[in-house]
């Protein structure tokens, strides 16, 4: 179950950017450090990325930079909105979280006036499953008590949300990035969502 990677030299070849623009997005903070990820290989160490989502950062910034200045976008993107604090109206007001998931945060864990960038996640998060329909009010307890209790160990070096069902039986964890994990054949995976996505799309969001 690990993630496609490719390597920075198949990157640079099938995207037909430069070592030095690669290496300016990542100090503009535009692709994150998290997936530059160094692997022994039989030449030595070398670069690899997760080929899904730096293929898809690179079209993006493409895209985006003929109207968008890099430091414009460095800016959007930047960590400095990880320090944001929204009211909860605000939030609903921008369609950041619907507010059927405002109303359940708010019957599970009381009125909150004032939310800091970590708890806008874990109500992001619990927006896009609930949206999805893929799981109810009783598993949305579960993943924001799973959240609550064991993202801190995740922050900035990302990784991946999954929820779990066998024979109607409800599960979450988290797991760090590029790894393998295989379940018995009555285990289904009914939603795997990833951290460092989730982070960049909340933070376009905010900006």
């Amino acid at each position: 179950m690990g993630e496609d990677l490719i390597s920075k030299k198949e990157l640079l070849e099938l995207t037909g950017i430069s070592y030095g623009q690669l290496y300016r997005w990542k100090r503009k903070n535009l692709i994150p450090e998290e997936w530059f990820i160094k692997k022994s290989t039989f030449t030595g160490q070398e670069t690899f990325f997760p080929k899904d989502r730096i293929l898809d950062r690179i079209e993006k910034i493409k895209d985006m930079k003929g109207d968008v200045s890099l430091d414009d976008l460095a800016n959007m993107l930047s960590p400095n909105l990880m320090e944001t604090v929204l009211e909860s109206e605000k939030l609903v007001e921008r369609n950041i979280v619907s507010k059927t998931t405002m109303n359940f945060y708010t019957q599970k864990r009381g009125d909150v006036e004032k939310f800091a960038f970590e708890k806008m996640l874990y109500l992001y998060i619990l927006d896009k499953m609930f949206e999805s329909g893929k799981i109810n009010f009783d598993e949305g307890e579960l993943i924001l008590g799973l959240l609550e209790e064991e993202y801190s160990k995740f922050k900035g070096k990302g990784g991946e949300l999954l929820f779990l069902r066998k024979l109607g039986i409800s599960s979450c964890c988290l797991v760090s990035n590029v790894c393998d994990i295989y379940f018995e054949e009555s285990m289904k995976i009914i939603e795997r969502l990833n951290l460092s996505d989730l982070i960049e799309e909340l933070k376009i969001k905010i900006a």
